[in-house]
């Protein structure tokens, strides 16, 4: 009997099939992540103002510290998922392991750093002096699961690489559950208040770290891969995290930007600036999702000197972006009745709030395109291309968002700001990707 021949619906059914198969797990465990400050919150609340707006002071700088090294993830999947294509699984494990060892040294150099500092930084981040000792308390002992945190980072980019995402929301919503047990019974149970808290996230962070160790170390047993660190394997992941890094800063300046522009337009801005930011970021976790599928998945191919498989699987995950962004806009229009007064009900900040969520709803479709050649190139290997772009996008935005406030403009303005920002880089990723120079084949690129 012979085989039916492939059809271009076929492919996409493959590609389909691949991209939910990895995306779905991954969403979820991206959901999973912020449900951690969420918990410590609900926990810390019941003991006082001061003890909450401690812990938000000290959760701000300490998801700040690690989402500057979330390039432990992006490089350590596109290294391992081209080791796959190529076929050679243990050397997969050992890039994934000297990721995990960068992780480490890391950790241990922003402990170090960070330590005897942690009062200074609550104090330039302008805690009053009821919630600075708080926040100075759970800082310190936070920053002793930096380095589990930055593991958690690297053997996520590692499952993924190995075109698994399953077993990353499996350790998430253990993590979650044990963290929420560990708050409640250390912070009300053990009279430890907000140390309590802090100590319950480092001992499920620790757990989580523990729990990707034995996952990789099995597998690098099982395929005899080294387990020892290899100063040369953990320089090559140190260049190749630091254009994502600079990627990643650039990014985060940009943010930073706008809601210092949402400040100065006053009050009810800057309320309705971070009620608009906290649905975007909900909303980036989904699109998140397909881009890293893109990552495993485009990195699998070039591995495999597949050229034409990483070609179908980008165009398909492009339209996968745009269909899913059109959803959400259309689902932000469509509930922003239902979810607006559970934010806030001063008729002042829906005001506010409307015709900027209006413009967030309508520029979906590009963000839907953006994540995922995000990813694809990152899949790629392509980082120095993602650095060039991304500060080309600051350089762009800023002057545009800082001149808001000063030509009259309200919280739309700084919104469609935001919106020329993502233009900017879907124009960017767009040429890339369509030039084909992403597109080098082999184990490395």
């Amino acid at each position: 009997m012979t085989q039916a021949p492939a059809t271009p619906k076929n492919g996409r059914r493959r590609h389909d099939r691949e991209i939910i198969a990895l995306a779905v797990p991954a969403f979820g465990a991206l959901v999973a992540e912020p449900l951690f400050v969420m918990v410590d919150s609900a926990v810390v609340g019941h003991l006082g103002t001061p003890q909450l707006a401690g812990l938000g002071i000290a959760a701000a700088l300490l998801m700040t510290a690690v989402s500057i090294f979330v390039f432990l993830a992006y490089a350590t999947t596109a290294a391992v998922a081209r080791r796959v294509g190529a076929g050679d699984l243990p050397a997969a494990i050992r890039q994934g392991m000297d990721g995990i060892w960068l992780a480490l040294l890391l950790g241990a150099a922003v402990v170090a750093l960070a330590m005897p500092t942690a009062p200074w930084l609550v104090d330039a981040f302008g805690a009053s002096d009821t919630a600075a000792p708080y926040a100075i308390t759970y800082l310190r002992i936070s920053i002793l699961g930096i380095p589990a945190m930055l593991v958690v980072l690297a053997a996520t980019g590692v499952l993924r690489g190995l075109q698994d995402t399953r077993t990353p929301l499996y350790v998430a919503i253990a993590g979650f559950t044990a963290n929420a047990v560990l708050n409640v019974t250390l912070v009300y149970g053990a009279g430890l208040g907000i140390a309590g808290s802090a100590w319950g996230t480092v001992i499920a962070q620790a757990g989580m770290a523990a729990a990707y160790l034995v996952v990789v170390i099995r597998g690098a047993r099982k395929r005899g891969a080294s387990l020892r660190p290899d100063a040369a394997g953990i320089r090559a992941s140190a260049r190749a995290g630091v254009p994502l890094l600079i990627r990643t800063l650039s990014l985060r300046a940009v943010l930073m930007i706008a809601t210092a522009v949402a400040a100065r337009l006053g009050d009810v801005d800057i309320a309705a600036h971070q009620i608009i930011l906290s649905l975007w970021s909900l909303t980036a976790f989904a699109l998140d999702a397909i881009a890293i599928a893109g990552q495993a998945i485009i990195g699998r191919y070039l591995g495999a000197d597949d050229e034409k498989g990483a070609r179908e699987a980008c165009r398909r995950m492009v339209e996968w972006g745009i269909g899913c962004g059109i959803v959400l806009g259309v689902l932000i229009v469509l509930a922003r009745p239902l979810f607006i007064p559970l934010f806030t009900s001063d008729p002042s900040v829906k005001d506010t709030l409307l015709p900027a969520l209006l413009v967030v709803a309508v520029s979906q479709p590009i963000a839907g395109v953006v994540f995922v050649l995000d990813g694809v190139l990152m899949g790629a290997g392509d980082g120095r291309y993602l650095a060039w772009a991304m500060l080309v996008t600051l350089a762009v935005f800023a002057p545009v968002a800082l001149l808001v406030p000063s030509l009259g403009g309200g919280l739309t303005a700084l919104w469609w700001a935001m919106t020329l920002m993502m233009a900017v880089r879907l124009i960017t990723l767009w040429l890339r990707t369509r030039s084909g120079r992403w597109i080098v084949t082999g184990a490395t690129r």
